[in-house]
C-alpha cells in the first residue's frame, strides 16, 4: 500500500471516529402555568416554567452534538426559545428570537429546535425570547469537549456547581408588561433577587423558610462554577465568603486564568470560574448584589438590600465550627462601584491555545453605534398612555427597533419579500454628532427625541469584517448597556470612558492579540466598547440590549448577513414545522 493511500485511509477513519463520536440529545420542554409561593406576601402566583421547575432543565451536550428540543406550549402565551451564544451555523430557523427567526409558538401548538453545537464548549444558556416570560422560562446549556478529545485547558475540577441568577417578580411578568407597554409607564423592579430559583435569608420573611440554595463541597477540592446571570435588567456582583476565584471562561470562550474575589456579570453573560475549598471548615454564603450603573444614580426602593440574594456554600465533610449555624456572610461592593466592575470587565484576556479564533485584522465596514434612551410620543397601541407627556424609547443611533408583527424577517430574507416587513438602512452613524456623555444632555429634550419606531436592518456581505464602536449616551441617563449579539462571538478590542475618540481611542490602542471573545459585552457607564467580528453566518441576527426594560422599548437592531457562494454558505430552507403567524 503506497504512503499517499495509507494516509487517505488514515484521515478517512479519523474523520468517521469523529462523527461517531457524535451524540443526538433529544429533551421535551413543555411550558405551562406553575404555580409557586409569593416572596414576603401571603399567598401564590402563578408563573411560566418548563417541565414544572424554576429554572428549567439544564441541557448537557458535547462538542459536535446535535440537540434536539421538543417544545410543547401548554401556557396561555405565545413563546419562543432562544439558544444564548450557540452560533446556528447552517440553522438559523432554530434561533428563537419572536418575529425575527420565527413565528411564535402559539397556546396548544409545538416545534421542535434542531441545532449541532459546533466549535464552542463552555457555559451557555437557554431562555425564553418572547415578551418577559423569560423572568421564569430559563436554564442552562453547558457544552463538554468532543470526547476523545483534549480535555478543558486548566486542570481537571473535582466538580462542577451551576449558577443561575436570576430575578422574580410577586405577579405574572407578561401582564405587567404589557400594562408598562400600554402605559408608557416602567415595569417596577423585581421583588427579589434569586440564585438557583431560590431568593436566600436576607428578606426575613417568615414563609420563605428553607427557600436558599445550597452548594456542597468537600475540603480542599476545586470546584468549576457554571455562572449565569439570567436576570432581566440586573448585572450582579457575585462573590462567596472566604474564598477566591480564578476565571477561566466567559460566554463559553476560554479566558487567560484571571485571580479575583468578586465577579462582575451582566444580563446574559456566563462565566467559568474556579474555587478552591481551603477555607475553615464550616458554612460560608454566596451571595449576589446589584451593580447599579445607572447615572444619576437612581433611588433605591424600600426594603433594599445590598446582599440581594444569598445561598450556602457548606463543607459536608468538615467538623461542626462556630459559624455552621450562622454562615458567613461576604463584604459585597456598594452598588454603583463603576470601577470594580469595569476593572472587572477589562481584566479578561483570551486563552492563547492552537486552533483559537483570533480577531480580524482588517475591516471591511466600520460602524459608530449610539445606545441609549430618549423620548418619543405615545404610540397609537399604548392605549392607556398619558398621551399630554413624553415616553422613554430605547434607541440605536436614535433609531427605535420594532418588530414586525406578521412575517418573521428571516422568512421575508429567505423568500426575498423585504417591503412592509423591513428596511435595509439602519445608519453607520449618528444622525448628529454632539459630545455623547456631557452630564449636562440629561434631560434635553430636543436632543433626546426619538421618532416613531421602525424595522430597519444593516446588510452585510458573507464574509465581510465588522469594527463596530458601541458609544453610550446621557440624553435620559448614563447606563451601562449589556449588548448582545446573536449568531455570531465577537472580540472585545477596547472599551473606555467618556466619548470614543478614534484618534486617540484607535488603532495602536486597540487589543489585536489577546482580545477577549464574548456574545454580551457590558458597554460602559458614560462609555464605550470596540467589538470586531466576521460575518460568516448568513441570516438575520439580532443585537440588542439584554436588559428587557430596554430591548422592550426599542434598543434593538438586526443585522441581514448575505448567503455565500455555495449551499453550505447559504439561508437553508425553513424546517416543515415553522410555526405560523
Amino acid at each position: 500500500m503506497s504512503c499517499s493511500w495509507m494516509i487517505l485511509v488514515s484521515a478517512v477513519l479519523v474523520s468517521v471516529a469523529s462523527v461517531a463520536q457524535a451524540d443526538v440529545l433529544e429533551h421535551t420542554f413543555s411550558v405551562a402555568t406553575l404555580s409557586l409561593p409569593r416572596i414576603c406576601e401571603p399567598g401564590n402566583t402563578s408563573v411560566t416554567a418548563v417541565n414544572g421547575r424554576v429554572p428549567g432543565p439544564k441541557v448537557e451536550a458535547r462538542e459536535g452534538d446535535t440537540v434536539v428540543i421538543h417544545v410543547i406550549n401548554d401556557s396561555p402565551y405565545n413563546v419562543t426559545v432562544h439558544w444564548h451564544g450557540v452560533f446556528q451555523r447552517g440553522t438559523p430557523w432554530a434561533d428563537g428570537p419572536a418575529m425575527v427567526t420565527q413565528c411564535p409558538i402559539r397556546p396548544g401548538r409545538r416545534y421542535t429546535y434542531r441545532f449541532t453545537v459546533a466549535g464552542q464548549e463552555g457555559t451557555l444558556w437557554w431562555h425564553a425570547h418572547s415578551s418577559y416570560m423569560r423572568a421564569t422560562v430559563y436554564g442552562a446549556l453547558v457544552i463538554r469537549p468532543r470526547r476523545g478529545a483534549v480535555d478543558y485547558p486548566f486542570r481537571k475540577p473535582d466538580g462542577e456547581k451551576t449558577v443561575l441568577l436570576g430575578e422574580w417578580w410577586n405577579g405574572d411578568t407578561v401582564a405587567l408588561e404589557s400594562r408598562s407597554f400600554s402605559t408608557g409607564v416602567p415595569m417596577p423592579n423585581a421583588d427579589a433577587y434569586t440564585i438557583n430559583g431560590m431568593p436566600g435569608d436576607l428578606y426575613h420573611c417568615p414563609e420563605r423558610t428553607n427557600r436558599i440554595a445550597k452548594f456542597k463541597v468537600r475540603r480542599d477540592k476545586t470546584y468549576l462554577l457554571r455562572i449565569i446571570n439570567a436576570a432581566l435588567n440586573t448585572a450582579f456582583f457575585f462573590k462567596v465568603a472566604g474564598h477566591t476565584f480564578t476565571v477561566v471562561a466567559a460566554d463559553a470562550s476560554y479566558m487567560d486564568p484571571y485571580e479575583t474575589d468578586v465577579i462582575v456579570i451582566a444580563p446574559g453573560q456566563t462565566i467559568d470560574a474556579l474555587m478552591t475549598t481551603d477555607a475553615s471548615p464550616g458554612r460560608y454564603h454566596m451571595a449576589i448584589s446589584s451593580y447599579q450603573s445607572a447615572i444619576p444614580f437612581p433611588p433605591m426602593p424600600a426594603g433594599f438590600n445590598g446582599n440581594a440574594s444569598t445561598a450556602v456554600v457548606e463543607y459536608v465533610d468538615a467538623a461542626a465550627t462556630a459559624n455552621a449555624a450562622s454562615p458567613v456572610l461576604p463584604v459585597m461592593p456598594v452598588p454603583n462601584d463603576t470601577d470594580t466592575a469595569h476593572g472587572f470587565y477589562t481584566s479578561l484576556k483570551a486563552l492563547d491555545r492552537p486552533g483559537r479564533r483570533t480577531v480580524p485584522l482588517t475591516v471591511d465596514t466600520r460602524m459608530l453605534v449610539t445606545v441609549g434612551l430618549g423620548f418619543s410620543s405615545c404610540q397609537p397601541i399604548q392605549t392607556q398612555c398619558n398621551r399630554s407627556a413624553p415616553v422613554v424609547l430605547a434607541n440605536m443611533n436614535n433609531v427605535s427597533f420594532a418588530l414586525p408583527a406578521t412575517v418573521s424577517m428571516l422568512e421575508a430574507h429567505y423568500r426575498n419579500t423585504p417591503d412592509g416587513v423591513y428596511t435595509r438602512d439602519f445608519p453607520d452613524q449618528p444622525p448628529l454628532v454632539f459630545d455623547y456623555t456631557s452630564r449636562g444632555l440629561l434631560g434635553n429634550t430636543p436632543l433626546a427625541s426619538t421618532g416613531s419606531p421602525s424595522t430597519k436592518v444593516k446588510t452585510l456581505r458573507y464574509n465581510a469584517t465588522v469594527e463596530m464602536v458601541l458609544q453610550n449616551t446621557a440624553l435620559v441617563g448614563l447606563e451601562s448597556h449589556p449588548m448582545h449579539l446573536h449568531g455570531f462571538n465577537f472580540f472585545v478590542v477596547a472599551q473606555g470612558f467618556g466619548n470614543y475618540d478614534g484618534v486617540e481611542d484607535g488603532a495602536g490602542k486597540l487589543n489585536l492579540v489577546n482580545p477577549q471573545e464574548r456574545n454580551t459585552v457590558a458597554v460602559p457607564t458614560g462609555g464605550w466598547a470596540v467589538i470586531r467580528f466576521v460575518a460568516n453566518n448568513p441570516g438575520m441576527w439580532a443585537m440588542h440590549c439584554h436588559l428587557d426594560s430596554h430591548f422592550g422599548i426599542g434598543l434593538a437592531m438586526v443585522f441581514e448577513v448575505e448567503s455565500g457562494p455555495t449551499a453550505e454558505t447559504a439561508v437553508p430552507p425553513p424546517p416543515p414545522d415553522l410555526p405560523q403567524c
